[in-house]
């Protein structure tokens, strides 16, 4: 006879183990590699040397260019308004996302997600990299990054793999990724509708499709093209241009939101 309790557990076990693989589609079986990923993970320059910037930019084993490092924002402003580089009329906003977007700006943000350690989303959390920097880490099949931002990580499958119709919303979608030449691109879909665009307010919902182009130019130069394509918000997708430059000093710093936190209280 079987202990009480142990069908109950092994129910438990089997559920959250379906709930997880239920978010992905087409997922292959795990593939060997001979690849060294200690190789992908170097920074390829001599300890104790000050890297070229301009230098070539570095590559995998396959060939591909080799996206790890930590990276920092070149410009700041996308964060506060992720169309502040738009020329005026060119963000094509719908009207209720515009009356949405004033409203906010008129309480001067005060129910912004991040206010109350709800975590930034996509791209937000991309844009804020002028005061957070963010790293990445690229292996066979996965590019990881980290994000000192709220301390948060998205993982980039490039296995093949399709996000479930059905999969659970969540804060930063589910990203696949693919290589267009000298390309990442990485497709996130599954989002919650709850984030904010950026500080100023320009609303998302779920609709919310974020397609990103990551390009090293050289050593220390990244691009990252930014798609919104949210057409319950927005008539048509709008792009914007981030440029990045490698951090080669220093570590990603510990990010507690609430820890001896006084802000709050005076956004209410």
């Amino acid at each position: 006879m079987s202990k009480p309790g142990l069908g109950m557990a092994a129910s438990l076990v089997l559920t959250l183990s379906s709930s997880a693989v239920a978010q992905w589609v087409n997922v292959p079986g795990k593939r060997r590699t001979s690849l060294d990923v200690t190789t992908f993970l170097s920074k390829r320059r001599v300890l104790g040397q000050t890297p070229d910037l301009d230098s070539v930019t570095p590559r995998t084993p396959d060939g591909k260019p080799d996206l790890s490092g930590t990276w920092e924002a070149d410009k700041a402003g996308f964060s506060e308004d992720l169309a502040a580089y738009l020329r005026p009329g060119e963000l094509p906003i719908r009207a209720w996302a515009q009356a949405v977007t004033d409203e906010r700006n008129s309480s001067q943000s005060a129910g912004v997600p991040t206010a109350r350690c709800l975590p930034p989303g996509i791209p937000l959390l991309t844009s804020s990299a002028v005061a957070h920097p963010f790293k990445i880490v690229e292996v066979p099949g996965l590019v990881t990054i980290l994000y000192e931002y709220f301390g948060e990580f998205r993982q980039i499958f490039l296995d093949g793999r399709m996000v479930s119709k059905d999969a659970n919303p969540t804060w930063l979608g589910y990203s696949t990724g693919r290589w267009d030449g000298d390309v990442l691109v990485v497709d996130t879909r599954g989002f919650n509708g709850k984030t904010w665009l950026d500080s100023a307010g320009h609303p998302a919902t779920e609709a919310l499709h974020v397609t990103e182009r990551f390009q090293r130019l050289d050593w220390g130069h990244l691009e990252i093209q930014l798609t919104i394509d949210d057409r319950l918000a927005y008539t048509k997708p709008w792009t914007v241009t981030l440029q990045m430059h490698a951090l080669t000093k220093g570590e990603l710093l510990e990010f507690v939101c609430g820890e001896n936190e006084k802000d709050l209280r005076h956004a209410r």
